[in-house]
């Protein structure tokens, strides 16, 4: 009979003139828990809130606008699936995160949405146990840093955020959020692909991100797994790819960092236990492949292939640059043979810094890199040194060919 009623009402609210035929909230307050509600084409006023667990199905043909104001669905209850629906113009608050979605709860399915013309794109606040997935995620046309979060999650763990295509936002953030997992999505023109604040023991892998300012930044995220991602033209003046910053037991396998400003960069690790691991990632066309800072030590380097990067590795701070572990990687600036055929050159692969010295211990002519002056005085240097190079790293099996990156 419940059932019987909800159709009745549908038909009803259909065939009434006037605003009244769009309230979603009405069909939500009818709904019973546990029931699965498949509105019927058309487009259905918000904002909304679900206070219960129900199934709430679009079919692809279901609109529900927000009307500029607030959140368009808001999410108080567990075991809530939203499917196949088309949300919009949300307001424009970001005090108020206001967005498409913002939920609270466990056990939440958000698949197959259609999500623009919002401020945030989807909210997990206190959220676990849920996926995200296959959703297509658009914030508003205006710059990056006046736009919303395209993903955001806040104190939630054990949830799955996978194959979403989500363009044109400020940032996804994931804030005190441990224990959680990106896979397959692509992420493109926005500012911060992924941003990691406390979120420890996190998995981004295989994720596609392209024309961002910044592709992964991780601060006081301890545990990281970042592997086989596809990292792509990252150039704006602080673009990086991968960066980490106060976090340690990180590994960084299987990616390709491609023509940005900056591959990877990262301090040492706080901890002295820990290590950030680099294996077999390609780092490609940036202009400064890998760039390590603060006190040397703490990173391991193996089986990374090096090619046509302006500087391949810049490391600036105090101590011993072998306390940094580099083995088996492949520099295509490497002048070696391997007589044996093992696979590996005859001597060690030595980075030395000549005239580069000058603008990693003045940093302010930084701004005269790459600039006909520097280029002749490295020449000059190299030519007849006035002083010996600096040490930067020392490789002590360079492999002759690259491994291949797996994805």
């Amino acid at each position: 009979m419940r059932f019987r009623f909800i159709f009745f009402l549908g038909f009803l609210l259909h065939s009434l003139p006037g605003q009244a035929e769009q309230l979603l909230q009405t069909w939500l307050d009818v709904a019973r828990p546990g029931s699965v509600l498949r509105l019927p084409p058309g487009t259905y006023r918000g904002p909304a809130i679900i206070d219960r667990p129900l199934t709430l199905e679009g079919n692809g043909q279901v609109i529900i606008d927000g009307g500029g104001k607030g959140t368009v669905l808001t999410i108080k209850a567990d075991q809530v699936t939203l499917r196949g629906l088309h949300l919009r113009n949300s307001g424009d608050s970001h005090d108020a995160i206001d967005g498409a979605i913002m939920a609270e709860g466990k056990g939440l399915l958000i698949e197959n949405n259609v999500i623009d013309d919002v401020l945030f794109g989807i909210s997990l606040h206190r959220v676990n146990a849920s996926t995200v997935r296959h959703n297509r995620i658009r914030s508003r046309a205006s710059d990056a840093a006046d736009r919303g979060d395209g993903f955001r999650l806040w104190f939630s763990t054990g949830n799955r955020v996978e194959h979403n295509d989500i363009r044109r936002i400020r940032d996804i953030t994931v804030s005190n959020s441990p224990d959680n997992r990106f896979t397959g999505n692509r992420i493109y023109d926005s500012r911060r692909a992924f941003n990691f604040l406390f979120s420890h023991r996190s998995v981004v892998d295989r994720n596609h991100l392209e024309q961002n300012s910044t592709g992964i930044i991780a601060l006081n995220s301890e545990d990281l797994l970042i592997r086989g991602n596809r990292i792509l033209h990252a150039m704006d003046a602080s673009g990086t790819g991968i960066a980490l910053k106060e976090t340690s037991a990180a590994i960084v396998v299987n990616n390709e960092i491609v023509h940005c400003a900056h591959g990877i960069m990262a301090d040492s690790p706080m901890d002295p236990y820990n290590r950030i691991v680099l294996v077999n990632n390609l780092i490609a066309h940036n202009l400064t492949g890998i760039y390590f800072y603060g006190a040397m030590g703490g990173h391991v380097a193996v089986a990374n292939t090096f090619r046509n990067n302006l500087w391949p590795v810049t490391i600036i701070g105090d101590g011993d640059p072998l306390d940094d572990v580099w083995w088996g990687n492949y520099w295509d600036d490497y002048q070696g043979f391997d007589r044996n055929g093992d696979g590996f050159g005859d001597w060690p692969h030595n980075l030395l810094a000549y005239a580069d010295r000058i603008w990693m211990e003045t940093p302010p002519t930084k701004f005269f890199r790459n600039s006909i002056l520097f280029e002749m005085l490295d020449f000059l240097e190299r030519l007849a040194p006035f002083s010996s190079p600096t040490l930067i790293l020392r490789d002590h099996a360079p492999r002759m060919q690259p491994y291949p990156v797996k994805r």
